[in-house]
């Protein structure tokens, strides 16, 4: 095992300060005196290297040292494939190895258990082998995302995890510096930790959203703090606890200098203070923006502009905060791809505890992205996101679809004046072509092909523009954002005072992508087998045989695979050939019916009762007559996330008679 020469020295001065802390040199002089008194005869006049090593492992002192330093030997025929060193973490008596860099600084967050969560106060044991209801803890801390193991719901979940969190600077210079104290106590980033609940059947809930404040750790003798979280629960349960969490907090490599309990929570008291004057500041502001916009015309007060909304702790912030360039690396390719990815992640409305209408909640991106499924607000603000990331003007709309129904979708604005509609919950794009009101009733004007009747307002992280034009219908609608006459806008720097990265103390940063943990191939046989059994048992209960025929099942891939391709760009491609392959297949005499659909989720016996519902889709299942053969055909598209476009194709052949 070899290491550079920078970083062997950076090692050699690590280990050196870590001798200095323990006065180890000082220590070994003692026993060095202390020997020679005891063990030197008066006619030796030395002691030799090994008598002294063997004085200092008697009296623990290389124990000691070792210990301290916490370094795991690695076997011999290891070699490191990169400057990091393997560390060992011993906590509670299990033996944890992980790659750390020797000159960065981590936060060690372990959660060592849960309890009072009372809603699983009657949940069973489950059994060895049971399928049960989980939780799982999911962490972002400064592009740093962790997921813990699931664990079985119970009042006290057995939550054993630990997560080795990077402390970094952000800027320029500071990358290969080691953070110390005081530069750590300026990095505001809480550690953002979302709860889910996975049900038995795969189905998501939020169940809690904690922005764990850390820096308490910094002041704490030997940077190693315990803490009690109280989980509060989500939405009109945000004054309701659903459980505590023990967590344990430990910086390493060890503080060498602690700051005091006083400073540093008179450092977080001054920023509540600063982000509290800049959000009431901004308030005032919006207080009068909106006292204007009403003075310009008294029924602009039905209109939707959102100035504010809810996250799911029923904090109101500004809506610029939940929208912000996000990048998705090389996870995402175009933005038609982007909108296809958002399009796949579940729709589902705020759950609301009886009736009267929506409960507003605007997911921060996070409990979104780990919940996978959220409201038409959340799948519009990380669209516009993704949009923006990809150097799009993009805004996100609020307004009404047809009923009068609230909704939200995103816009788009080409430098050629294009206004471009993105729909997030399905994907399609519409060109916005304006109607003249004024025109000539015998002029023909150009039919909306899209689903929005109103717009209120529109927005994106560094502005906001109230409609201020006579009618609010999208089909009149002018989308030229400078004209103030028909676009009223925010300041754009009060915006940035409380919207702007690192602004407020109280923002959420926005957590990376990560990657699908699902392989679809496995997925893809997994679903169709399940299928096949459901469509031979629901055969058999009516007296049906079935024949599978193989060849006719891998046919339908390319019909799938187009389907898709055509979902995510808008072109039809190889449509052709996957008909002409069909038509060989199906011998003269014979009839072939196809019946494909598409499902955001992996539930085979759920998707399977959708497909029944469909009367042609039931014929294909149920189909009766002479040499019927049945196929299926599964394909599962991948997406960041673990998001998935699941495509399912059933169809049969049978013999024609007259």
């Amino acid at each position: 095992m070899s290491l550079p020469p920078e970083k062997a020295s950076e090692l050699k001065q690590l280990i050196h300060q870590q001798l200095s802390k323990m006065d180890v040199h000082g220590r070994i002089r003692e026993i060095l005196a202390e020997t020679i008194r005891e063990e030197l005869a008066p006619d030796q006049q030395h002691l030799s290297t090994e008598d002294l090593i063997k004085a200092l492992r008697r009296r623990g002192i290389i124990d000691d040292v070792m210990k301290e330093l916490n370094f795991v030997p690695d076997s011999v025929d290891q070699e490191l494939s990169s400057p990091k060193q393997t560390v060992a973490f011993e906590k509670q008596s299990t033996l944890k190895k992980t790659s750390v860099d020797p000159t960065r600084r981590y936060l060690y967050l372990q959660v060592l258990g849960g309890k009072a969560f009372l809603e699983h106060l009657q949940e069973p044991e489950p059994l060895p082998g049971q399928v049960c209801s989980t939780f799982t803890l999911c962490l972002h801390y400064r592009n740093q995302r962790f997921r813990s193991k699931p664990v079985p719901c119970a009042c006290e979940p057995d939550f054993h995890d630990g997560f080795l969190l990077e402390v970094h600077r952000e800027s320029l210079g500071d990358g290969t510096r080691m953070a110390d104290s005081t530069t750590m106590l300026s990095i505001s980033d809480p550690i953002h930790m979302v709860l889910i609940k996975t049900d038995i059947f795969g189905e998501t809930t939020l169940v809690a959203s904690y922005f764990l404040e850390w820096r308490s750790v910094l002041g704490s003798e030997n940077g190693v703090t315990s803490l009690t979280v109280e989980l509060m629960g989500v939405g009109t349960e945000s004054k309701v606890s659903v459980g505590i969490l023990n967590i344990k907090l430990e910086m390493y490599p060890p503080l060498n200098q602690t700051l005091s309990q006083e400073v540093v929570n008179t450092q977080l008291a001054l920023e509540r203070q600063k982000t509290a004057e800049k959000e009431r500041l901004f308030l005032v502001y919006a207080k009068q923006w909106w006292r204007e916009y009403l003075q310009i015309r008294p029924s602009h007060n039905s209109r939707l502009v959102k100035i504010f909304a809810q996250d799911e702790n029923g904090i109101n912030r500004p809506v610029c905060s939940y929208v912000k360039p996000l990048r998705a690396g090389r996870l995402l390719d175009t933005p038609r791809q982007a909108a296809r990815f958002v399009n796949v992640l579940g729709y589902e409305r705020a759950p609301v505890i009886g009736g009267g209408g929506k409960q507003e909640q605007w997911c921060t991106l996070l409990a979104f992205l780990c919940r996978n499924k959220g409201d038409c607000e959340d799948h519009a603000n990380l669209l516009c996101s993704l949009l923006l990331g990809y150097g799009l003007e993009a805004f996100v709309c609020v307004g009404t679809k047809a009923k009068g129904a609230p909704h939200a979708w995103v816009m788009t604005c080409g430098t050629d004046g294009t206004i471009t509609f993105w729909e997030s919950l399905t994907g399609h794009r519409y060109i916005h072509k304006p109607t003249n009101p004024e025109g000539s009733p015998l002029a023909e004007q150009p039919k909306p092909l899209y689903p929005y009747r109103t717009i209120g307002c529109v927005f994106n992280h560094q502005m906001f523009l109230g409609n201020c034009q006579p009618s609010d219908a999208v089909e009149t609608c002018i989308f030229d954002l400078n004209d103030e006459s028909k676009w009223k806008p925010m300041s754009e720097e009060a915006i940035k005072s409380v919207c702007a990265p690192g602004a407020t103390t109280s923002l959420p940063p926005f957590p990376p992508l990560c990657a699908s943990t699902i392989d679809a191939s496995v997925t893809s046989n997994e679903i169709e087998m399940q299928l096949r059994l459901l469509v031979s048992e629901h055969r058999k209960d009516l007296g049906l045989t079935t024949v599978w025929e193989d060849q006719l099942s891998y046919l339908l891939s390319p019909a799938l695979a187009s389907y898709e391709f055509e979902r995510t760009t808008s072109i039809s491609a190889g449509n052709e050939e996957f008909q002409d392959a069909i038509r060989r297949a199906v011998p003269d005499g014979h009839t072939f019916k196809g019946f494909p659909i598409h499902f955001v989720y992996r539930n085979a016996r759920r998707a399977f009762a959708t497909c029944l519902r469909s009367p042609f889709c039931e014929e294909i299942i149920c189909c009766r007559g002479d040499q019927v053969r049945l196929a299926v055909r599964v394909r599962v598209f991948t997406y960041p996330e673990s998001a998935c476009a699941v495509w399912i194709m059933f169809a049969c052949k049978y013999r024609s008679v007259l």
